[in-house]
C-alpha cells in the first residue's frame, strides 16, 4: 500500500557514522567473526552471527559529509581497535601528519607571547594531526569489507519503544513540502527495529535529548554544558608553515572572562585547519562566536600565514564540555550512548575522538554480550557503565572532572583552580564543582535597551568572510521545499520578551545566519528563519535562553559536506 511503512530487523542499531559510531560498529563485527571462528573450529559452542545485522544509520549524504577536517588524534583507542592504523591510515593518507612542532601562545590584540613551556596537557607529541573527514571514509570502507550494513542520508527521528524498552528507531519520511504536504516523491521513513539501539549521533543528538529526559537518566549529574568550536580549512603556500605544526592560543579576541582559545593545524601539502571554540557559558547576548572567530584570522601571527592563501571549508561544531559528573546514566533497557552523545571529552587537553572510539569499543562488547545472553535489559547493558569505569576513559576524566567549572570565573582565576587540581587529583577546593547550563548564564540588557551589534570590521571577502559566504564554503544543501527543522515553540516570545530582554542573541550566537531578525510595523520584530543554512552544530538548541528552540533532524542526506576535505 502506498504510504505504508516498511520495517527493517536488524540485531545492533547504530545511529551515526561518526568515529563512536564507527568504531562500535567495527569492534562488534570483529567479535562476531571472532565468534564464528570459534565456533567452526570448535572452540566455542553456540549459533553464528551474521555482521550484516548491524545497522549503521547515517544522516548525512556520505559516511564522513559531515566530519570536517583538522583534528589533533591521540591514536591510542585506535591502535587498540586497528593495529594497521599506523601504516595503512596514518602511512598513506595525504592528510595526516604526526605532531613535529607544539607550542601554546597568549594572544593580545596585536602581540603573542609564547609559552616558554607547554603545559603537560598541551604537550601533543605522538599524536596526529588528521582529516576527520578521511578518518571516517577510511573507518567505512573497514565496515563496508566487514558486510556491516550502512544506510546513509537517513536520519533518526523518534525512538521506538514496546512496553517502556527501546526497540528502535523510526527513520524521517522523505518528499514532505513546507506546508506538511506529501510531494509525488514522498517517501515513508522505515522502523528499525533492534535488539540494542546505540546513540552515537554526537553533542546534543536529537534522539539522545530525547531518550535522556523521558528516562531521566541525568538525574544527580550536573548539566551538560557545551563550547562553540568554529572552524575553517585553508590551502596555503607550501612552505609557509611546517606540516605537523599544532599551534593553540589563549586571550584575544575572547576577554578574559570567557572560555575558551584557538588552534592552528598545520596538514601537508600546505593545508590548514584554524579554528575558535567559544564556550556556551558567556553573559554578552550579542556577543557573535563567528565574528569573533574572523577578528581572530586578523592576529599578525596568523596573517602571515594565510593571506596568500585560500578558504576551502568552514563549519561548526558544538563540544560537550561538561565533564565526568555531566555523563548521564549510559545504558537504560535496549539502548546505551557513546561518545559526544553522552559527554566523553577531555577538555583540558581539548580530544575527544579516541574517547569516543574507546566508548564504542566497551558499548560494542556489551552489546555481544547481550546477544550472546540474549538479555538486553538495562541490568545487562549496564555493564556498559562497569567497563567504563574500569578502563583508561576513567583514569582520563577523573583527574579533570571539575576542570570546566573551574575556569568559570574567568582566564586568571581559572588558571590558579586549575593548577590547585591538578596538584590534588582534580579536585581543587572541593571534590565535586557544581554547575548550571550555559543559557542561564545570559545576562539581560541593561533596562530594557536593545544596544546595537557591535560591528568592529568589514570582513575583507580574502582572510575574513561574513555568514553567509562562510556557510557558501560549508557546502551545506537541503532541500528548500521542506519543514524548517528549527522548531520554536513560541515565536511571540521571540518577538516580544527576548527582543526587550535578550536583543534576539539567536542572531548573534548561530554561526550560519539561520536566525534573521526582521522589523515590522511600529516597531515589532519577527524573526525569519533561514533552515537551508543551517551546519548542524546545534548551537540554537543549547544556547537559546528560553529554550524554545529545538533542532531535530532534516531530510536525511541535508546538512553540510566536507568530503575530500
Amino acid at each position: 500500500m502506498a504510504g505504508e511503512r516498511e520495517f527493517l530487523e536488524v540485531d545492533v542499531l547504530i545511529i551515526g557514522a561518526g568515529p563512536a559510531g564507527l568504531a562500535t560498529a567495527i569492534r562488534l563485527a570483529q567479535l562476531m567473526e571472532q565468534h564464528n571462528s570459534e565456533v567452526d573450529s570448535g572452540l566455542r559452542s553456540g549459533e553464528k552471527f551474521s555482521t550484516e545485522n548491524i545497522c549503521v544509520l547515517e544522516k548525512g549524504k556520505e559516511i564522513g559529509a559531515h566530519l570536517l577536517s583538522g583534528a589533533v588524534l591521540d591514536p591510542r583507542a585506535l591502535r587498540e581497535l586497528l593495529p594497521e592504523f599506523e601504516g595503512d591510515f596514518s602511512g598513506k593518507i595525504s592528510t595526516c601528519s604526526p605532531v613535529r612542532r607544539d607550542a601554546v601562545y597568549f594572544l593580545t590584540e596585536k602581540d603573542s607571547w609564547k609559552l616558554p613551556v607547554n603545559p603537560p596537557f598541551l604537550n601533543n607529541h605522538g599524536n596526529y594531526i588528521v582529516s576527520l573527514n578521511r578518518l571516517g571514509e577510511w573507518l567505512g570502507q573497514k565496515l563496508e569489507a566487514m558486510g556491516v550494513t550502512i544506510f546513509t542520508g537517513f536520519s533518526g527521528t523518534e525512538m521506538l519503544y514496546e512496553e517502556g524498552r527501546i526497540v528502535g528507531v523510526r527513520t524521517g519520511d522523505k518528499g514532505i513540502n513546507r506546508q506538511g504536504e506529501h510531494k509525488s516523491n514522498f517517501q515513508s521513513g522505515y522502523d528499525i527495529n533492534a535488539k540494542v539501539t546505540i546513540l552515537a549521533e554526537g553533542p546534543r543528538g536529537s534522539l539522545a535529548k530525547q531518550l535522556i529526559l523521558e528516562k531521566r537518566l541525568d538525574n544527580g549529574c550536573n548539566p551538560q554544558v557545551y563550547a562553540l568550536g568554529i572552524k575553517e580549512l585553508w590551502e596555503v603556500p607550501e612552505g609557509s608553515i611546517e606540516p605537523g605544526t599544532v599551534m593553540h592560543t589563549a586571550g584575544w579576541p575572547l576577554n578574559l572572562s570567557q572560555y575558551g582559545g584557538g588552534w592552528l593545524y598545520a596538514l601537508p601539502q600546505g593545508i590548514v585547519s584554524i579554528g575558535l571554540v567559544c564556550g556556551l557559558d558567556y553573559t554578552d547576548p550579542v556577543f557573535d562566536p563567528q565574528e569573533a572567530f574572523q577578528l581572530f584570522k586578523t592576529h599578525p601571527l596568523f596573517r602571515k600565514i594565510l593571506e596568500q592563501g585560500r578558504l576551502l571549508r568552514y563549519g561548526a561544531k558544538t563540544i560537550p564540555e561538561g565533564g565526568w559528573f555531566a555523563l548521564p546514566k549510559l545504558a537504560t533497557d535496549g539502548v546505551m550512548l557513546v561518545g559526544d552523545c553522552a559527554g566523553f571529552v577531555n577538555s583540558r587537553r581539548l580530544k575527544g575522538i579516541h574517547l569516543a572510539i574507546k566508548s564504542g569499543m566497551l558499548a560494542a562488547e556489551t552489546a555481544f554480550d547481550a546477544l550472546r545472553k540474549n538479555d538486553f535489559s538495562e541490568g545487562q547493558l549496564a555493564d556498559y557503565a562497569i567497563r567504563v569505569e574500569r578502563s583508561w576513559i576513567k583514569e582520563e576524566l577523573w583527574p579533570v572532572r571539575n576542570y570546566h567549572q573551574a575556569l568559570e570565573k574567568g582566564l586568571f582565576r581559572g588558571s590558579l583552580h586549575v593548577a590547585m587540581q591538578m596538584l590534588s587529583g582534580g579536585r581543587g577546593l572541593h571534590e565535586r564543582y557544581s554547575n548550571r547550563p550555559g543559557h542561564e548564564r545570559l545576562q539581560k540588557l541593561q533596562n530594557g535597551s536593545n544596544p546595537p551589534k557591535k560591528i568592529r570590521f568589514s570582513p575583507d571577502g580574502k582572510l575574513t568572510f561574513d555568514k553567509q559566504l562562510d556557510v557558501y564554503h560549508s557546502a551545506t544543501k537541503h532541500d528548500e521545499d521542506q519543514p524548517s527543522h528549527l522548531i520554536i515553540t513560541d515565536t511571540n516570545i521571540c518577538s516580544e520578551r527576548c527582543t526587550a530582554e535578550y536583543g534576539n542573541p539567536c542572531q548573534y550566537f548561530c554561526p550560519a545566519a539561520v536566525y534573521e531578525i526582521v522589523e515590522e510595523k511600529e516597531g515589532l520584530s519577527k524573526v525569519h528563519l533561514n533552515p537551508s543554512n543551517c551546519v548542524h552544530c546545534k548551537t540554537c538548541d543549547i544556547m537559546d535562553p528560553y529554550q524554545i528552540i529545538t533542532w531535530v533532524p532534516p531530510e536525511g542526506g541535508g546538512g553540510p559536506n566536507y568530503q575530500n576535505s
